[in-house]
């Protein structure tokens, strides 16, 4: 089969050296030993671990090569700061420090700027409801870690909000093979709220013309959030005269709001 050929910051994917874990190995002793070739080609061995990582990351950045670096990094703290006598595989403690060192640069390089300050007490944040959580075997409440870090619950909640990703108001959030609805669909405007009445009103009297049929389609559609083939089998006909009667539905409705 015919691998094909990707590069990313100059590194040909496709013919990626995998190590087994007895060449790991034999390249860990070699390496305690001085051997920088050792080191060398750990790396080079370990590059397709990197990029399964980056995969989850790959929405959240425009240049690839950039995020490939930064996890090169991560993968040589974790070779120079690995020792056999862990027991573990070297994968297990490896993937930790790659993503960690993927979400601190994405962090920093964020478009939307957080204070110094502010990320400071995220960091803290965390690090508390981690230590909290393996002492009372469950998470804890903000209140609980507002009152070890000895700030606002308001602080605390801001600070973590903060390092949230941000997700575009265009992001797809339901979609059943019909229209899709995005999160600017699920958003009130509260300022135009008082200004919608008169729509509210001829929706309703456009609603009460459409037959019960319909009416039910449209409850179990867009209410509840039932698929076309629920619907169809619920009524006992086709999933396409559900689909026919859905857009007769959205037809008639413009048409009695234009």
């Amino acid at each position: 089969m015919a691998r094909h050929k990707v590069e990313i910051s100059g590194v040909n994917t496709a013919n990626i050296k995998v190590l087994t874990s007895e060449e790991m190995n034999e390249l860990f002793k070699k390496m305690s030993e001085g051997d920088t070739h050792a080191r060398e080609e750990l790396v080079n061995g370990n590059l397709k671990l990197v990029l399964s990582i980056l995969k989850k990351f790959n929405k959240h950045v425009d240049n690839m090569d950039d995020l490939f670096q930064i996890g090169c990094i991560g993968l040589l703290k974790a070779i120079d700061n690995f020792d056999l006598s862990y027991g573990v595989k070297f994968s297990t403690y490896c993937v930790p420090m790659i993503q960690g060192e993927v979400k601190r640069y994405l962090r920093d390089n964020n478009s939307i700027r957080v204070s110094r300050s502010v990320k400071d007490l995220a960091y803290r944040a965390l690090k508390v409801k981690e230590e909290l959580t393996m002492k009372n075997n469950e998470e804890p409440t903000i209140e609980e870690i507002a009152k070890c870090l000895e700030t606002d619950t308001y602080n605390v909640v801001n600070a973590l909000e903060s390092m949230r990703d941000p997700v575009s108001i265009f992001e797809p959030i339901y979609n059943d093979g019909g229209d899709t609805i995005y999160l600017c669909d699920q958003i009130e405007d509260k300022k135009t709220k008082n200004k919608d009445i008169d729509i509210k009103m001829s929706m309703n009297e456009a609603i009460n013309k459409l037959s019960r049929r319909e009416q039910y389609v449209l409850d179990q559609r867009f209410i509840i959030g039932k698929t076309q083939m629920e619907i169809s089998e619920e009524l006992g006909i086709s999933q396409a005269q559900v689909s026919r009667i859905e857009k007769g539905i959205i037809d008639s409705l413009r048409a009695t709001l234009r």
